[in-house]
Formats: structure tokens, C-alpha cells, sequence
């Protein structure tokens, strides 16, 4: 499914997305409804209040679903990443696609188009946040996508966080010789592409779209904008172009960011728009911040990081896994098949070394499920002494996002070895109860 109205007939035939088809207000009620199902349940608006087009979100925050639109199963989801990463699939140019059905040039109030949403109470405005941003380095020959959040400033303008370590120095080179920042927001894309953003600029170098289409595994169609030397994807429902404009700032937040908290206010650079295209009868899309549609891609591409790492160090890695409720970057478990004492602890130290943002990490023996947080408790509950299979780094780097870092500028990391000693097998023996393979307790219904 490589565009989303063939993901949302998918979804229909199958009766897995749910319509709202009450008017929704986009200033809080469009977010009340979608955070009822957390960001994990797909849904469609049919009418949003001032605005003549549906809305979709939820697409992309659960497990399977993700995994189903890529066309494996949820196990194979990192191993896929990896390999698309390293194996990507370059775009294809065309001359035109459904994005271009419709071209407006210097638009003259963005929300007279489409429906941004206010999500938080003390959200300091409204806020696009599930756009894919594209910029080009200076050479223009290396693209980058990411999502940044932007707080609508009015008429054809916006305020952009650019948090991001690589966006930030590209843009202050731009700035310093005096040079706006091209830029081209895509908005109605399949998750694959969302996913495929939030690898690391830093590590990788690659062209994400190019990693997308390995992700679906075909090449996308990208076509030239309109007003900027960008590619965007043909078969995206709509595109924001623009520029950042050097030495222009305005204040920006506070915002309910992903961890669950607000961000400060601050001052951040400003995007002016100079065209929007579309879709004929396009279909607009949201994710709502600090959901499961919001950390589950950024978890899954830590996650290629981190099982990437520690497998250098511990060959026998099964899988990892970063979870929600650690806001898919603090908490991570590890899966290993153990062949000598010390496995754990290397684990843990190579986790550490994979991610400044990781604070607390758990390793596990194969025979734990380390998707399941009761099994995953269980195993700390019955196979960890604290004073053996413990330990503490304090004063290390952390995540600015997370607010007791902030308050003292530094994060303690915890290990937990929660895996048991080699010589001890048999008394770490589970119990089970024996029944046939093909077990099926719906057969006794």
C-alpha cells in the first residue's frame, strides 16, 4: 500500500477504521476523540467543523497494522528497518502526480484550507504535526525528511522547531550567509514513510524516502515543486511549500510534547509559505502528539540502533524492544540467548552506548516475552538480586525532552540484569501445562 487512500480501503474492506461521522470540532475534540483510542485505532472524521474534507489518524501506532502495510509481521519490523537502511530503493522522478491536482500559489491564510488542530489546553495555538518536512543540504544533492511540529503563526506563516542536532547546523549555515531554508511539508502519507523519518540523520546519511520504498518495497514517485527545488512524493495528499527565513524568530510553545509534559517557550525560526498543492478531494491527516502513533516509529528506529549495537557485543541478541510507556525512547528490554556470565551486564553497556536518551533498560533470557510487561516484571521479580544484577551510572547524558533531566541537566542510567545464572538452569525451569501444539481454546467455545 503505497499511498494512504489504498491503506484506508484496506482498512474499510476489513472493517478495522472507525468513522466518526458527527461534526468534530478541531480545536480539542478532534484529539479528545483520537486519544480514546490512544493513537493505536485507526479513524476516519467525515466532517470537521469549518472544513469540507475527512480527516484520518491512527494509521501507523499499533504493531500489526504497522507491520501489515509493509506487507510482514510485526516480528520482522526491525529486522526489515535494518535491511532497508542498508539496502534502500531509490525514488523515481515523474513528470506530475495527484498532489499536483491542485496548486495554489501564495496562499494567503494556510487555515483557510485545512483543518489544524489545537490538541492541549495550554497549547499556545494551533499545530501542524504529522507533516514530513524535506530539505536538501546546501549541495543539493542529499535530501532529509523529518516531523516537526509548527505552531500556526497566521495568514502564510509558522514557527518550525528544528530541535534536531543536523537541521539545526544546516540551517544556521544557510542563515549565516544570509539564505533562506527550502522546504516542503507532506502531509497524507502511509506509515512507511513516517517510520522511515525517524531514522537518524546523524548515523545514516540516507535518503529516507529512499528507505520507504525499500520499507514497501517498490520505488516511489516523487515529483518536482512547484516553488522550491524539492521532491515530493506524487501520491502525497497535500504539500506545504516554503522557505525558513534567516534572522526571522518568533515565540513558539508551550506544546504537549510526546513525553506527556509541556515544552517551554521559546523562540524559534519561521516558515513562510509560498504554495500548497493537493489531491483532488484530499484526505487530511493528524497523529496525536504523545500517542502510541507518535512513539511507536521513533521506538522502532531506536530500536535498529540499538539491537544493531549490542549485537556487536553480545552475538546471541533476539530481539528489543522500546516501550510505550517509556515514551518509545527510555525504556528499552533485550532478549538474549546467554552462553556465558556476563552477557547481561555487556548488553546493558552496549544499550547505554547506543542512545543518550535511554535511561533504564532491562535484559532478559529467551524464554521471557520482552513484549509482555508482566512477563518482563516477572523475570525482574524472581530472577534479580539488586545488590548483583543492578547498576547505577549517574551524571550521564539524557533526553532534553524529559523534564528531570532539564531540572538538573544530567541523567542517572539504570541496568537491570533480570537474567538467570547458567549454572542454575534447572532451577529456573518454568512451569507449563502439555497440551498439543494446534491448542486452540477457541475449539472448546
Amino acid at each position: 500500500m503505497n499511498n494512504i487512500r489504498e491503506l484506508v480501503q484496506h482498512l474499510e474492506r476489513s472493517s478495522r477504521i472507525t468513522h466518526i461521522r458527527k461534526e468534530v470540532d478541531p480545536v480539542f475534540e478532534v484529539g479528545a476523540v483520537i486519544k480514546t483510542g490512544k493513537g493505536k485505532q485507526p479513524f476516519y472524521f467525515e466532517k470537521i467543523k469549518g472544513y469540507n474534507m475527512p480527516m484520518v489518524s491512527g494509521l501507523g501506532g499499533d504493531r500489526d497494522l504497522l507491520a501489515e502495510t509493509m506487507g510482514i509481521t510485526k516480528d520482522k519490523l526491525v529486522e526489515k528497518l535494518i535491511d532497508s537502511i542498508v539496502h534502500p530503493i531509490k525514488t523515481r522522478k515523474v513528470a506530475s502526480g495527484p498532489v499536483h491536482e491542485n496548486v495554489v500559489l501564495r496562499p494567503k491564510e494556510v487555515t483557510d484550507y485545512f483543518p489544524v488542530c489545537t490538541y492541549h489546553k495550554d497549547d499556545s495555538g494551533a499545530y501542524l504535526v504529522s507533516g514530513i518536512l524535506v530539505v536538501k543540504d546546501r549541495s543539493g544533492r542529499r535530501r532529509y525528511t523529518s516531523i516537526r511540529r509548527m505552531q500556526m503563526l497566521g495568514g502564510n506563516r509558522s514557527s518550525v522547531l528544528i530541535s534536531s542536532p543536523e537541521l539545526h547546523r544546516q540551517f544556521l549555515e544557510f542563515e549565516q550567509r544570509g539564505e533562506p531554508v527550502e522546504v516542503a511539508v507532506m502531509f497524507g502519507v502511509v506509515p512507511a514513510v513516517v517510520l522511515a523519518s525517524q531514522i537518524s540523520t546523524h548515523l545514516y546519511h540516507c535518503d529516507k524516502l529512499d528507505v520507504a520504498g525499500a520499507l514497501l518495497g517498490t520505488s516511489l514517485d516523487v515529483v518536482q515543486c512547484r516553488t522550491v527545488d524539492l521532491e515530493v512524493l506524487a501520491e502525497a495528499e497535500v504539500v506545504l511549500e516554503g522557505k525558513i527565513l534567516p534572522h526571522v524568530r518568533e515565540p513558539e510553545g508551550p506544546f504537549g510534547e510526546l513525553g506527556g509534559y509541556y515544552g517551554d517557550r521559546t523562540q524559534q525560526p519561521v516558515i513562510e509559505f509560498t504554495a500548497i498543492t493537493h489531491r483532488n478531494e484530499p484526505i487530511w491527516q493528524t497523529i496525536y502528539p504523545s500517542s502510541h502513533e507518535e512513539h511507536l516509529p521513533m521506538a522502532l528506529a531506536r530500536e535498529a540502533t540499538l539491537l544493531s549495537t549490542v549485537r556487536q557485543v553480545v552475538p546471541e541478541v533476539l530481539n528489543v524492544h522500546l516501550t510505550v510507556g517509556g515514551i518509545g525512547r527510555y525504556h528499552a528490554v533485550i532478549s538474549i540467548r546467554k552462553r556465558s556470565e556476563g552477557d547481561g551486564k555487556q548488553a546493558l553497556l552496549a544499550a547505554f552506548a547506543s542512545d543518550k536518551d535511554l535511561k533504564h533498560v532491562v535484559v532478559v533470557d529467551e524464554d521471557v516475552n520482552l513484549f509482555d510487561p508482566q512477563d518482563v516484571e516477572w523475570a525482574i521479580a524472581t530472577r534479580v538480586q539488586a545488590d548483583l544484577d543492578v547498576f547505577i551510572v549517574p551524571g550521564a547524558k539524557g533526553s532534553p525532552l524529559e523534564p528531570s533531566h532539564q531540572l538538573r541537566g544530567v541523567s542517572a542510567k539504570m541496568g537491570i540484569d533480570a537474567t538467570y545464572p547458567i549454572t542454575a538452569k534447572e532451577s529456573y525451569r518454568r512451569t507449563s501445562i502439555p497440551v498439543a501444539p494446534d491448542f486452540n481454546i477457541q475449539d472448546y467455545l
